[in-house]
C-alpha cells in the first residue's frame, strides 16, 4: 500500500508539458467538430468513443494520425469536444443521427470511417444511414450480451446509482464512467501505481505512464440521454446484438452492410472482450489490450500497417 500510494503521489506531482494546440476544424456541429490531420486522398474520418478524450489517437510520440498522414492518407478526426450540455438529451443514436452524419455531409465525398471503441459501434450506425467507403471497427461492442455477466451486472448497478444524479444534471459524470474501468481489476490499478514508484522519472517509460494515465483520467461528461441508452438499451437489452437498435428511425446491422468491414478485435481485451464484436466482414485478431492494441510498442507493426494496408485497398476500388 505505501509502495501504491508513493506511486500515486508521483504520478500527481509529475511534470507535465503543454498540450499540443488541436488541429483545424473542418466543421462543427452541436460543439463537435471535424479536426484535420492533413495529408491527402479520400478522407479517412475516425470516430472516437464518447467516453474519454480522442487524443488516444494521437498521443505525443504514439500519434494513429500523424503516422497515417505521413503514409500519404487524409485522416480526419471527429472531437466529440466539452460542450455536452447542449446535447444531454441526445442518445447515442442521436449523436450519430444529429451530429456525426452532417459533420461528414460536409466533406463533399464518400469517407472511410474507423471508429474506437463505442466510436466503432457508432460508425457503423453512421455506415448504415449514408454511403461509405468502408468501416473499420476497434475493439468496437456490438453484441453486448458477450460481456461476462459479472460486467454486465457491475455496469448495471453502477447505473442504477447514478441514474438520479444524472437525471438531475443531464449528465454523467467521467469519474461515475471511470470507476467501471478500476472495477474490472482492482488490483491491476494497484500493482501499475506500485511499478510506477520504482521508474526513473526522466525515463521515457516513465513519460508515457503519465500521458496515458491523464487520458485514461479525463474526459467530459457523458450526456444523461446516452448514458441511458448504453447502460439500458445496449448493456442491458443488447439492442445492437439482437438486431434491434434503430438509429435515425432506420435498423442497423453491420453484416448487411453493402461497403467493406474490417473488425478489429483483441483477444486480451478486459474492457471491451472480442465475444463482443459484431463478428462482420474481415476480422483481424491481435494479442494486446484495449488500449495497447492502438498505441503499444507493437502497435505500429500489428495494428497501424494492417489498418493502413486496407484503407489502401478500399480507395483503390
Amino acid at each position: 500500500m505505501a509502495r501504491a500510494l508513493a506511486g500515486l503521489r508521483k504520478y500527481q506531482e509529475a511534470e507535465r508539458a503543454l498540450p499540443r494546440p488541436a488541429m483545424p476544424a473542418l466543421a462543427e456541429r452541436l460543439g463537435a467538430s471535424l479536426r484535420d490531420y492533413g495529408g491527402s486522398g479520400p478522407p479517412v474520418v475516425f470516430v472516437p468513443s464518447l467516453i474519454n478524450p480522442p487524443s488516444i489517437l494521437d498521443l505525443d510520440g504514439r500519434s494513429l494520425l500523424r503516422w497515417l498522414a505521413g503514409r500519404g492518407m487524409r485522416p480526419v478526426l471527429v472531437d466529440w469536444g466539452w460542450d455536452v450540455a447542449a446535447r444531454s438529451g441526445l442518445s447515442v443514436g442521436d449523436h450519430v443521427a444529429e451530429i456525426l452524419l452532417p459533420l461528414l455531409a460536409t466533406l463533399g465525398e464518400e469517407p472511410a470511417l474507423v471508429g474506437y471503441c463505442l466510436g466503432g459501434t457508432m460508425a457503423f450506425a453512421a455506415a448504415a444511414l449514408r454511403p461509405v467507403k468502408g468501416v473499420a471497427a476497434i475493439a468496437a461492442p456490438w453484441r453486448f450480451a458477450g460481456f461476462p455477466d459479472e460486467a454486465r451486472t457491475r455496469l448495471g448497478g453502477l447505473w442504477e446509482a447514478a441514474r438520479p444524479t444524472t437525471e438531475r444534471l443531464g449528465l454523467l459524470p467521467m469519474e461515475a464512467l471511470q470507476s467501471a474501468f478500476w472495477a474490472l481489476d482492482p488490483a491491476r490499478t494497484v500493482r501499475k501505481f506500485e511499478a510506477f514508484a520504482a521508474m526513473d522519472p526522466a525515463r521515457e517509460e516513465a513519460r508515457r505512464f503519465v500521458i496515458l494515465e491523464d487520458w485514461a483520467n479525463d474526459g467530459p461528461p457523458l450526456a444523461a440521454a446516452a448514458a441511458s441508452e448504453l447502460f439500458e438499451t445496449l448493456f442491458r437489452g443488447d439492442a445492437s446484438g439482437r438486431g434491434e437498435w434503430r438509429v435515425g428511425g432506420e435498423a442497423v446491422d453491420p453484416a448487411a452492410l453493402s461497403c467493406p468491414v474490417l473488425d478489429i478485435v483483441s483477444t486480451s481485451d478486459r474492457i471491451v472482450p472480442a465475444s463482443s464484436a459484431a463478428g462482420a466482414g474481415e476480422r483481424l485478431a491481435l494479442g494486446s489490450g484495449h488500449v495497447g492494441m492502438v498505441i503499444g510498442g507493437r502497435a505500429e507493426e500489428t495494428l497501424w500497417e494492417p489498418l493502413a494496408g486496407w484503407l489502401s485497398r478500399i480507395a483503390a476500388k
